[in-house]
């Protein structure tokens, strides 16, 4: 069978398996997944506004507070890649209900806790749902009409940025004005009411990857993951040359190097090294790395830096509700766009779409570096920065379907989605760095200077150009994957191989 044209996402498997029966309610199926995606971006900075009063509130110390979002990261590294794969062997509805069970239950836990100790145990729980995005994707992949896979991708992507962005001024309204443990009760709702949409619209894909889960290779990816991620997020307390934290380092080197040789030799890994190492592959996520970090900065910066006083000479004194209301109108703007994403990347092919989104990104950045003096100014540069975010985030997707077998979608874009929390966790620790190091004394406390705003700008401006360089070096169009490399692990859910739904459906 002659390859199908590159831009066309099912071309890893038969043709007989391309045209399945499109989910009954298509436009159903991806609003709800595209909801649960948004409520699952809003539980990863939900408590954001709240950081500064925990102390005060559970009797805890600001370093016990910062785990709030650690864990969640933590969790959220570990369960994406590997929930992905889960579901892909064991069917994507399935452990997408089980991630938003989990998401419920953490809430639960904080909602009804002032412990810290409690609130952190809750706080892993609601990260290990960020499963939930590439799970949808897969979904998508599985269940609609080609036409529609691209739109619905960028959407259910762009969910990321979008929960976040509206995230943060909804929990300002409920820090400032009512019991904080309320933000808990009605997440824990919302993730009650998103198990029922799912329940009644999203279907069971029947496709499954065949194999054993790969039980050892998963606890050495944890151990790579976390050593990694609790040293580079928690390397400016404890100092950079801590033995703590080269430590870790050096565990996460060693663990990586391990598991990568395990991986290669297993006959059903958790992460298929081998695809993960073909060029379309690598430097997306490398692409993806990059993204994760100049998107973060805006959200990161923007909420602080209107925050500070007046008495700095460029601080605006905004309250925390105002503070997070900066962010929505990038919100907005990445509803807006991911359609517009999708038609560029039919038309021109994703590459293109995530070119130019990284292009735009670092204009957005170089908008701020020049006008962070007023709020309209310091809002329009956050959006156009949020905008070229919604672009990439609809792009990267296509692109890893572009290049991995049916088999591995949830598994591919979970590796995808756990490279953009990498390059968020090293933009946290890169602006904690700068802002806590560039600094002068005003009003009796230090504050970070002008100057150390603007060089987080020029930081994440850089990143973006990376991730603009490391796309143009993306193959051209995806050389086409064998369709054996997807077949021989692929089964529908009783079992049957590829050829026998191929001739149930001839």
């Amino acid at each position: 069978m002659h390859p199908m044209p590159s831009h066309d996402l099912r071309r890893t498997v038969p043709e007989a398996m391309t045209e399945p029966v499109e989910a009954s309610h298509p436009r159903f199926l991806v609003a709800v997944l595209a909801f649960c995606g948004v409520v699952v971006a809003v539980m990863q900075t939900l408590v954001v506004p709240l950081l500064p009063h925990i102390p005060r509130l559970t009797g805890s110390t600001p370093t016990a507070a910062s785990w709030l979002i650690t864990v969640t990261l933590l969790t959220g590294a570990v369960c994406t890649p590997v929930l992905g794969r889960v579901g892909d062997m064991y069917g994507k509805r399935r452990v997408l209900l089980a991630s938003l069970g989990v998401l419920a239950a953490g809430s639960v836990m904080c909602a009804l806790s002032s412990h810290i100790g409690v609130l952190i145990a809750g706080r892993a729980l609601q990260g290990a749902a960020l499963a939930v995005v590439p799970l949808g994707i897969s979904i998508m992949r599985d269940e609609l009409a080609p036409e529609r896979i691209l739109p619905s991708v960028a959407l259910m992507s762009s969910t990321l940025g979008i929960g976040a962005a509206v995230g943060l001024p909804v929990a300002a309204l409920v820090v400032e004005h009512a019991d904080w443990h309320i933000m808990f009760w009605a997440s824990a709702g919302i993730g009650l009411l998103d198990i029922v949409l799912v329940l009644c619209f999203v279907p069971e894909s029947p496709l499954r990857s065949r194999g054993h889960f790969d039980v050892l290779g998963t606890l050495g990816l944890t151990a790579a993951l976390v050593s990694l991620l609790v040293a580079v997020t928690q390397g400016g307390d404890w100092g950079w040359t801590s033995v703590r934290t080269l430590g870790l380092l050096a565990v996460a080197v060693v663990a990586a190097l391990l598991w990568g040789v395990y991986e290669l030799r297993a006959s059903s890994p958790i992460v298929d090294l081998r695809v993960s190492a073909r060029p379309a592959v690598l430097l997306t996520n490398l692409a993806a790395m990059l993204i994760g970090f100049a998107f973060y900065a805006n959200s990161l910066v923007t909420a602080q830096m209107v925050q500070e006083p007046t008495s700095t000479g460029y601080g605006l004194g905004a309250s925390i509700v105002v503070s997070g209301l900066c962010l929505l109108p990038g919100g907005l703007a990445m509803v807006a766009l991911s359609p517009v994403s999708a038609r560029i990347s039919a038309r021109y092919g994703p590459k293109v779409t995530l070119a130019l989104a990284s292009a735009f990104m670092a204009v957005g950045y170089v908008v701020r570096f020049f006008t962070s003096h007023q709020l309209w100014t310091i809002i329009l540069g956050a959006t156009v920065v949020a905008a070229g975010t919604a672009i990439a985030y609809s792009a990267l997707p296509a692109l890893v379907m572009r290049a991995v077998p049916v088999s591995e979608t949830g598994a591919a874009n979970g590796l995808n989605t756990l490279m953009r929390s990498i390059g968020q966790a090293f933009c946290s620790a890169v602006v904690a760095a700068v802002l806590a190091n560039i600094t002068f004394q005003v009003g009796g406390h230090t504050a970070p200077t002008l100057h150390a705003y603007l060089l987080v700008f020029l930081i994440a401006a850089g990143a973006a150009l990376l991730a603009l360089i490391v796309t143009l070096c993306l193959p051209g169009r995806t050389a086409p994957v064998s369709t054996t490399v997807g077949q021989d692990r692929m089964t529908d859910a009783a079992g049957r191989p590829p050829t026998a739904l191929a001739q149930e459906h001839v």
